[in-house]
């Protein structure tokens, strides 16, 4: 049994050592909106209810500081923190009141390759905004390069409850946590990383008129337009300040559970880009998405790394502590 059953992926949290070119993007070009901000920190919030999708956390060199999934209540929130206890899987944060933009009810721990999950209830809401503009109503998805594939997926649908939705070869694994086709991607790759975060636009119209609103301001995309086979959904990706590689997206496929086949898709061009208007990526974008190693919390907590170093996949629900 999983520890949780996820409502949605909220927000994540990214490192960076450009925090004032990085907010200035992300709120003046790419359309989200600053809630709260400090010294060390900005937060920032699309068109939906969300208190803030994006965190930018100053740094020394990029990285992933969290992944913040939605549960519904508090309660959930102590049977996760029990579930955990009785896999002796350690948390970071005890559960409780979170002090931090945004507020909310919630526990933190790590996953196999030191990235830190959060699970909260009761964040903040904010009155949606107007939708008509081409800008993002929040995060949809995070697409994670994994040393491990097979482990990475163990542990996200053995402890957090995901399903995969398709494959694309044994390349890449898609993972749901609602009707979205993925959440949470994983791509196996020479070492941990972010390989991008997308954002989710209102409909089709939207997503071009945000590319054109881009490219006005002179930001040209990486990779795309173009339509994803597995998962159906348009891409265009570009390049923040600090290298991360961002994407907007639409019209991503919807999971009706017993309806849905899992399928392992070729990695061929005609299928990475069915419209066949992007093209396979280049060097340049690879480079981008392939990011740099990133060991996240481990490299403050060994003890953490040790725990997990020699667990098989198959036996990730009993990690030792």
């Amino acid at each position: 049994m999983s520890i949780a059953t996820l409502h949605s992926l909220r927000s994540v949290q990214l490192q960076v050592p450009t925090l004032t070119e990085s907010t200035d993007f992300y709120s003046e070009v790419w359309g989200l909106s600053v809630v709260e901000q400090d010294h060390d920190d900005t937060w920032l919030r699309g068109t939906g209810e969300n208190h803030h999708v994006l965190q930018l956390t100053r740094a020394a060199r990029n990285g992933l500081g969290a992944i913040s999934f939605a549960v519904r209540t508090p309660a959930e929130v102590d049977e996760a923190a029990r579930r955990l206890a009785l896999r002796g899987i350690p948390m970071l944060t005890e559960p409780g009141a979170l002090d931090q933009a945004g507020g909310g009810y919630g526990i933190r721990f790590a996953d196999p390759e030191g990235r830190v999950i959060e699970l909260v209830a009761d964040v903040h809401a904010v009155k949606p905004l107007d939708r008509d503009r081409p800008v993002p109503i929040g995060v949809t998805h995070v697409v994670l390069n994994t040393v491990d594939i097979d482990r990475a997926v163990a542990f996200y649908t053995d402890v957090l409850g995901m399903r995969v939705s398709d494959w694309s070869e044994h390349q890449m694994a898609f993972l749901r946590c609602n009707t979205d086709h993925h959440s949470i991607a994983f791509n196996q790759a020479a070492w941990t990383s972010v390989n991008h975060v997308a954002y989710e636009m209102p409909s089709m119209d939207h997503f071009m008129r945000g590319i054109g609103s881009l490219k006005q301001q002179g930001v040209t995309p990486l990779w795309g337009p173009g339509r994803h086979g597995p998962g159906n959904n348009t891409f265009s990706y570009f390049a923040d300040p600090a290298g991360l590689v961002c994407e907007y997206t639409s019209d991503v496929a919807q999971v009706v559970e017993d309806q849905w086949l899992c399928k392992v898709w070729r990695r061929v061009p005609e299928l990475s880009d069915l419209w066949g208007t992007a093209g396979p990526p280049s060097k340049d974008v690879r480079s981008h998405m392939a990011g740099i190693e990133d060991v996240g919390v481990f490299a403050d907590r060994p003890d953490l790394a040790a725990a997990y170093a020699s667990t098989p996949a198959r036996d990730l629900v009993e990690v030792a502590r």
